[in-house]
């Protein structure tokens, strides 16, 4: 099996799935509270708060601490000349090579929180799908657009 790809997404990744954790959290505490409301309001068994708080705890956990930290350090990719590779999954590593002959357009887009960390995901479409590398620095993310736009058009040059 290959190697796998050199470049790792950089470490303002990790922060920015640390607060999309945390925004998920915060649905999760506001459901929370709709249950234990309902719990109260219609006199249900007191367990059921332990049981919310519980579930509210766990998903705190995964979602803000370890989910970031495992999709930080398995995310991977690499451009090369007649191809893009992109690595993800921790139990089923999923890797996709892209050829260069098949991207048809390259995007790059950041909403509110990937501008305010200066960070941007590019997005690769080819005649089959569209694959995102996430939470690249804008600088970098706009080097490699220009980059995979210039070696498609290369490779579309050569067929």
């Amino acid at each position: 099996m290959r190697q796998e790809p050199k470049y790792q997404i950089p470490k303002k990744g990790l922060t920015v799935w640390r607060l999309y954790g945390i925004l998920e959290t915060l649905v999760a505490l506001i459901i929370a509270g709709g249950v234990s409301y309902a719990t109260y309001y219609f006199e249900w068994p007191k367990y059921i708060y332990l049981i919310v708080a519980a579930i509210v705890l766990i998903t705190a956990v995964l979602e803000i601490w370890i989910f970031p930290n495992i999709r930080w350090r398995v995310w991977r990719y690499e451009v090369r000349e007649q191809e893009i590779e992109i690595q993800s999954g921790l139990f089923i590593v999923k890797r996709t090579l892209i050829p260069m002959v098949r991207v048809q357009h390259v995007d790059t887009g950041q909403g509110p929180i990937l501008k305010k960390y200066d960070l941007a995901n590019i997005s690769i479409s080819s005649a089959a799908t569209t694959h995102v590398i996430p939470m690249l620095i804008t600088a970098d993310a706009d080097e490699l657009r220009a980059k995979i736009s210039e070696l498609a058009r290369v490779a579309e040059e050569d067929v």
